[in-house]
């Protein structure tokens, strides 16, 4: 009783002004963020609830138009999607070519019994993927083969990067899954990276920093940048820049300092998005979190006047809003800007809704603009096998204005969704942030929830 409580007084305490992590439904890691059309997407690892190591057997994918609602597109690939590998699901990156998704993952390999790169494609930026080839992209044997990162040139060259504790990389040929040439490695020196690798450190000597792991390739105004996890356990953020893909690279110093964050490691990528600039990061600042249940989170950020970058902070708060939520269209519930205490799971007959739905448990959406003219009614779709339960729908805060009250019957099955309509007892114009509180039966799991919408008639 005792750990529940404090776990709701660490809920509550994050929810005043908290943004960040970005969910917090499961623990997700090594976020790879991708500007695309209308949305960032941003593909991520999983760590799995309770581990004391990286128990980590799957990526999955988020987006938003917002910056601060996040739809959970589920977990779209896996170690089972590729036949060649059987452990660790670790850092990954998607890239669009051609209107093609290729997402570059590490796993190791059961085939050479080290770590590999493999590669999956799609259609969609949300899926699904499948393996793009059979097999491995890149396999020798090596347990240096981990955290891809790829980018494409302003002449049409695609470049991918990855490892630890050195840097390799390759050229990409225009099909995205194999390489124009060998696989290369950078120069690792004082003057490239802070310092050496491990074994050709001087005893006694301090060095400035030191590459580790989870390379971020970028570019921006004609200058390659490359972030990167450095200094050791635990790590920080630290860059270098070249001329050229190929270097060469000078170190430039941390971008984000070793902080409380919770996490030994960290990982980033950036993205640039309707003028915005955010760095992607993990912690682990989830309740029950920590250096083996990270979260990602998010800053924005400007770039110096002569192109460095500023020294980021973490914080709770994140990122504010660029965009606005609209009601009265279909919205899925697992768009999530806060929740405590549910889940997300996605199966083939019904894709991503919310479950694990408790009394006392919440969502939060950001932004809900209900323009000038006030919702007349209110529609969820839910599913019970058991009591069902209700939904309370607050504004602002929990204790908030009640506007409506939907309850959700047994419907026969966890997956036999039923729409429920009610109508919104009191006026509501303009933006708010919304609350969906659920009661019933104490201790029991109440209903899942696939999506809702308000109505103007």
């Amino acid at each position: 009783m005792r750990k529940t409580f404090l776990f709701l007084l660490a809920i509550v305490a994050l929810t005043v002004t908290a943004q960040n992590p970005i969910v917090q439904t499961w623990f997700t890691t090594d976020p790879a963020p991708l500007s695309y059309g209308d949305k960032v997407y941003v593909y991520v690892g999983h760590d799995e609830d309770k581990a004391d190591f990286f128990w980590m057997y799957d990526w999955r994918i988020y987006s938003s138009s917002d910056m601060v609602n996040w739809t959970d597109h589920g977990t779209q690939l896996s170690l089972s999607s590729f036949s060649w590998a059987d452990d660790r699901a670790w850092a990954a990156q998607a890239i669009e070519r051609n209107g093609k998704f290729y997402w570059y993952i590490c796993a190791h390999s059961r085939l050479a019994g080290g770590m590999a790169i493999g590669v999956a494609v799609s259609d969609s930026p949300t899926g699904p993927f499948h393996d793009a080839i059979g097999k491995p992209l890149f396999d020798n044997g090596s347990w240096d083969n981990i955290d891809p990162t790829v980018f494409i040139d302003d002449d049409g060259q695609a470049w991918i990067y990855w490892g630890n504790p050195r840097v390799y990389y390759a050229k990409l040929n225009k099909d995205m899954v194999s390489f124009d040439g060998e696989v290369k490695t950078l120069e690792m020196t004082e003057q490239t990276f802070g310092g050496p690798v491990i074994n050709q450190r001087k005893e006694g000597k301090q060095y400035k920093d030191s590459y580790v792991e989870g390379p971020w390739i970028m570019k921006r105004k004609d200058l390659y940048y490359l972030l990167y996890a450095a200094g050791g356990v635990p790590e920080h953020i630290a860059y270098s820049t070249a001329p050229t893909p190929e270097g060469p690279w000078t170190y430039r110093g941390t971008i984000m300092p070793l902080e409380d964050t919770k996490s030994f490691t960290n990982h980033c990528g950036i993205a640039q998005h309707k003028g915005h600039n955010y760095f992607f990061y993990h912690t682990g600042k989830l309740p029950g979190g920590g250096g083996f249940g990270r979260s990602v989170a998010i800053e924005e950020f400007q770039f110096n006047k002569d192109g460095s970058f500023p020294i980021i902070h973490h914080t709770n708060e994140g990122v504010r809003p660029i965009g606005t939520l609209n009601p009265y269209q279909r919205t899925e519930a697992e768009t999530i800007a806060w929740a405590a205490g549910v889940k997300t799971e996605n199966s083939r007959k019904s894709g991503v809704y919310v479950s694990e739905i408790h009394d006392g448990d919440y969502i939060k959406v950001r932004e809900v603009d209900f323009g000038s003219s006030s919702p007349t009614a209110f529609t969820v779709c839910a599913a019970s096998a058991l009591q069902g339960g209700q939904i309370e729908v607050h504004l602002d805060s929990l204790s908030g204005q009640n506007i409506a009250v939907a309850t959700v019957p047994n419907t026969g099955d966890w997956e036999k969704w039923q729409k429920i309509r009610t109508s919104v007892a009191q006026e509501v114009t303009g933006k708010h942030d919304v609350f969906f509180a659920f009661k019933g039966f104490k201790g029991t799991k109440l209903f899942n929830l696939d999506w809702w919408r308000f109505w103007l008639d």
